[in-house]
């Protein structure tokens, strides 16, 4: 979503200005080009080249140098924007931009630009709570600038509360937001994700390699694009994205009762859990202790099938399920398609390099009930997210 897209990025003089250096390799690193704007103030905390060497741009620090001998620097930054994101932002800069007082490059810019603003505070708790900045930020907000608020916890001043600068990656993925387009507003996404785990007794577990980073991309994907988003997830290392309906279960029987119960706000339902087929037909309360002699016999029984048991109440609602298969995966997933009741199937052979589990990319083919087949190259997760999401209106327009 941010591969070539211009977004200016403004350091305020804070503490927190070593932070931008890693928003800025963020940006970067996720296709932006990124062009800063550094406030004199900034500059004593961080070295403009830093950010020279990791945009691969001049850094802009001055009001009355022309850009490149012919263009006025602030309105050409104004200009190519397609947002304009201050990190750290400090009380003095949001002051000044609330009274329409634009005396430095900063300040002229932000009043310059037509593009979405994005302020992001660091500052002292005090500072912050105090009802002049209170009124400031609000007198913004009023006037459709966007604001994130400050984490809390132990600032470089001593004090300990409300100021901390963001993470980057919550700012990468606010940005996402900023620049996605809001054609899903109206739709409310249930997302399935993750593995289960099927209990063999305390210390023991039936799973799977599932790391669930497809089913969060879809989730991060969705809700930039403006739908109401439920993550259903089984357990996973990855952190549950910030502004989603977050619900975990463990197994499969718990996946299915949340699923269900989700299923009925649902308009569009996006079923990527690597669910257990099987679990232990019992669970032992204590630990299993190993025998001397003789092998251990585990007796399975059968899974319910959510997905089967969506397709066969969905009305009208989109149904896409994931088929990750090691072999003869075409007519696999199709089987799969027309037995669920699908409006899509999303098929990976994950024995390919760059497809298979706990890695950030994916080489997937969408399978259609009218027998189309649209085969993707190897993309990153959220790409592949993206696309999808793209089908889905494509489903949805379709059926008008």
């Amino acid at each position: 979503m941010l591969k070539g897209k211009k977004i200016v990025l403004g350091v305020c003089g804070g503490i927190a200005a070593y932070k931008s250096v890693e928003l800025l390799r963020l940006y970067v690193k996720a296709g932006a080009e990124v062009f800063v704007v550094m406030t004199r103030s900034a500059m004593e905390f961080v070295a403009p080249l830093t950010f020279q060497t990791l945009s691969g741009s001049p850094v802009h620090t001055d009001l009355f140098n022309l850009y490149q001998e012919r263009e006025i620097g602030h309105i050409s930054l104004a200009d190519r924007a397609d947002l304009f994101v201050i990190a750290p932002a400090t009380a003095n800069v949001i002051g000044k931009t609330a009274s329409g007082i634009s005396d430095d490059l900063m300040t002229t810019t932000i009043m310059a630009t037509r593009a979405p603003v994005l302020f992001v505070p660091s500052m002292n708790v005090n500072m912050w709570e105090n009802p002049i900045y209170q009124r400031n930020e609000t007198r913004l907000k009023e006037s459709g600038y966007h604001f994130m608020e400050p984490d809390s916890g132990f600032l470089a001043c001593g004090w300990e509360g409300k100021g901390k600068l963001p993470d980057p990656q919550r700012i990468l993925e606010e940005t996402r937001r900023l620049l996605s387009p809001q054609d899903l507003k109206g739709e409310t996404v249930l997302v399935t994700a993750g593995p289960t785990r099927e209990k063999i007794d305390p210390v023991r577990f039936l799973s799977n390699f599932s790391s669930g980073k497809m089913g969060y991309a879809v989730a991060r994907a969705g809700r930039d694009r403006g739908a109401r988003v439920i993550l259903i997830s089984g357990p996973t290392a990855l952190e549950p994205p910030a502004g989603v309906e977050f619900i975990p279960v463990s197994s499969a029987l718990e996946m299915r009762d949340k699923a269900l119960e989700a299923l009925q706000d649902a308009t569009v339902i996006i079923k990527s859990a690597a669910v257990a087929d099987y679990r232990p037909a019992e669970t032992a309360d204590r630990k299993i202790k190993k025998e001397k002699k003789g092998d251990l016999v585990l007796q399975l029984v059968r899974n319910p099938d959510i997905l089967a048991e969506m397709g066969a109440v969905k009305g009208g609602r989109i149904l896409v399920g994931f088929a990750a298969e090691t072999g003869d995966l075409q007519s696999y997933a199709q089987s799969k398609l027309e037995r669920k009741n699908l409006d899509l199937i999303v098929a990976n052979d994950v024995t390919l390099e760059g497809a298979g589990f706990d890695v950030d990319t994916n080489i997937v083919h969408f399978l259609t009930p009218d027998g189309r087949v649209e085969d993707l190259p190897r993309m990153t997760k959220d790409e592949v997210a993206q696309r999808l999401l793209d089908k889905v209106l494509e489903i949805r327009r379709a059926g008008k």
